[in-house]
């Protein structure tokens, strides 16, 4: 059994940050796992009709925490990425308007935005009812009935697989208010008014795919990374990995950023596991279209039900002198394209794409990690911690991991 200082279990953006922040204080008693034949995790690229295309959907370096850019740029430098101001879309009614939803109606035909500024009056939040516990009635209460009807219920329904039922509404709190008078502001002004989504602006390499920065950052301390290899069983108790090669390890800390229901778990109390039962997911595929998206934007939200996908990104919109665009699907709808003129263009399914957020999810993750830590086993980024954190996120979280550790 080989020792280690520190073990990383996963070579995306997380456990990548975490090692290099380790090496640059001098470390070198460390090692990062990866499943996959090359690092990155959701962020890899792949080279698809001779551009980039993220097969972990759409992922872009947002400008908002300045550390974790200037720590991105010391391996792919600044002047190697275009920035933008984000252009994101809806696609509705059968037109196109901006992201975020309520401060754009202005965009649409007069005889929808009457029916949608009633609506967001009546809202429960605007008329003092009291906060919902479940998510669909949560959604109108902050809403109104007819955003939620036509967009936010049928998009979310097809983004997270159906299992809107059992989600619970703690991670919303995050959306802006939907304020009535700024709502009436924007459709007379004609302006969007309120709080701004997030990639507001955002960096996109000129180059490459958004996987490129993530290989260079690996490129960096090949010593430290083996790749090709998934992590079968973690032993809380022990504090022990093994590996599909056959390999073994015991670290005196072990940071896990991969799925806990991935491997398998021993050394633990039997609460752990019947809370690991109840940790969830949703699988995407990732789809390429050599097409015209017809649009402008970025990227852009479909929420009709008829539609098997559910977002769109218009790579050619991004990724300089490209074509076409992809389509992000639930592993539940997929088959749509069996017998459609999609069947056999490029596709890749995410098996681990986003953590959901169920009604017990607090609890049951909570319970995970404090158990973990206490023996040693830190759990760190989007699957570690089970949110659902965009890779700026995580690498600054990782950052301030290396800070404490």
């Amino acid at each position: 059994m080989k020792k280690l200082k520190y073990l990383i279990l996963g070579a995306g953006p997380s456990g990548l940050t975490l090692g290099r922040c380790l090496a640059d204080k001098g470390e070198k008693d460390f090692l990062i796992i990866e499943k996959e034949n090359e690092a990155g995790g959701l962020c890899r690229s792949k080279d698809v009709d001779g551009k980039p295309l993220d097969i972990g959907g759409g992922h872009f370096l947002d400008v908002r925490r300045p550390a974790v850019c200037d720590f991105v740029f010391r391996f792919l430098p600044e002047k190697e990425w275009n920035s933008f101001d984000r252009d994101s879309r809806i696609r509705i009614h059968g037109t196109e308007i901006n992201h975020p939803f309520e401060a754009n109606i202005w965009q649409l035909p007069s005889e929808y935005q009457d029916k949608y500024l009633e609506s967001i009056k009546e809202a429960g939040c605007n008329t003092g009812k009291e906060k919902p516990v479940k998510f669909k009635e949560w959604i109108r209460w902050k809403l109104g009935d007819e955003i939620a009807e036509n967009y936010m219920l049928p998009y979310n329904n097809k983004m997270f697989g159906g299992t809107l039922d059992e989600l619970g509404t703690y991670w919303l709190e995050k959306l802006p208010n939907v304020s009535y008078e700024e709502t009436l502001q924007s459709c007379t002004m004609h302006k969007s008014f309120g709080t701004q989504p997030g990639h507001a602006k955002f960096y996109y390499p000129k180059e490459y795919g958004y996987g490129e920065a993530f290989l260079r950052i690996a490129d960096s301390m090949p010593e430290n990374i083996k790749c090709g290899v998934s992590v079968t069983e973690l032993d809380l108790a022990a504090k022990t990995v093994k590996c599909s090669d056959g390999e073994e390890y015991c670290a005196d800390t072990i940071i896990t950023t991969i799925p806990w229901n991935s491997m398998k778990i021993k050394g633990c109390t039997e609460e752990f596991e019947n809370a690991l039962t109840e940790l969830k997911h949703s699988s995407v595929e990732i789809r390429y279209v050599a097409e015209d998206p017809q649009s402008p934007a970025h990227w852009v939200y479909v929420p009709d039900e008829n539609t098997p996908y559910h977002r769109i990104l218009c790579r050619c919109n991004f990724c300089p002198d490209s074509e076409g665009y992809w389509v992000e699907t639930v592993e539940g709808r997929t088959g749509a394209y069996e017998n459609s003129d999609w069947k056999d263009n490029y596709a890749y399914m995410n098996e681990y794409a986003y953590p959901l957020n169920t009604v017990n999810k607090p609890e049951k993750i909570n319970l995970i990690m404090t158990e973990a830590r206490e023996k040693g086993i830190i759990p760190l980024g989007r699957w570690g911690e089970h949110e659902h954190y965009n890779s700026d996120v995580v690498m600054e979280r990782a950052m301030n991991l290396a800070e404490t550790l």
